[in-house]
């Protein structure tokens, strides 16, 4: 079955890319609103675009035509922002943070979360968060009622509990127990259910032709 998507309505185009790209990573960003109150929300059309230099890219859509959404106001202003990823643990209250609270209200109150302050930036990061990224923003590009946030890491942060070797940057990646975006609405998927596959080489390959 064949979808055009210049006949389909935003929200039609919406539950494709939601029901197809799967599982989506989730971006439960942090950024300071005007009065200097951290707000979180969550962003799954998100992910890494790029390693030099670092790059992180959040799509977050107006909340109505002409109106950006509160974390994009945000980061275009203050320049900075945190990708904090969320586990299992963390989940019920990442769900809370999505609600559309008034711009005035912190959503990371609402939750009963705690933050602590960042490194390489003003914005703090939540305390509850197993891992995340500290970044600043490098561009935006806005194309209709979306806008492409284009975030330099500026650093890294894991709790000690998920870091095998420090020296050589191995992680215990199955044990910070993150979720992801499996659909649209309520669906949400585990990252425990791992299985291994090799690169392999041309020259591996062509040896299995042989």
């Amino acid at each position: 079955m064949e979808f055009e998507f210049a006949r389909l309505t935003p929200q039609e185009r919406y539950k494709l890319l939601t029901g197809l790209v799967v599982p989506r990573p989730i971006a439960w960003v942090t950024s300071l609103n005007p009065a200097g109150k951290v707000n979180a929300a969550p962003f799954s059309f998100f992910n890494a675009m790029g390693s030099d230099p670092a790059l992180l890219v959040l799509g977050v859509g107006d909340r109505r035509p002409g109106r950006p959404k509160d974390t994009a106001r945000n980061i275009q202003r203050e320049g900075f922002f945190v990708v904090n990823l969320v586990s299992e643990a963390w989940a019920e209250a990442m769900n809370i943070t999505a609600i559309e609270f008034p711009e005035e209200v912190s959503e990371v109150e609402e939750a009963g979360l705690e933050t602590v302050p960042s490194l390489y930036g003003p914005v703090p990061r939540l305390a509850a968060a197993p891992a995340g990224f500290e970044c600043r923003l490098h561009s935006v590009l806005q194309i209709g009622h979306s806008r492409l946030l284009v975030g330099e890491v500026l650093g890294a942060f894991v709790q000690e509990a998920y870091v095998a070797d420090p020296e050589r940057l191995y992680l215990k990646t199955q044990e910070l127990g993150l979720v992801g975006r499996m659909g649209g609405r309520g669906g949400y998927v585990r990252t425990r259910d791992v299985f291994e596959m090799p690169r392999l080489s041309y020259a591996e390959w062509k040896a299995r032709q042989g």
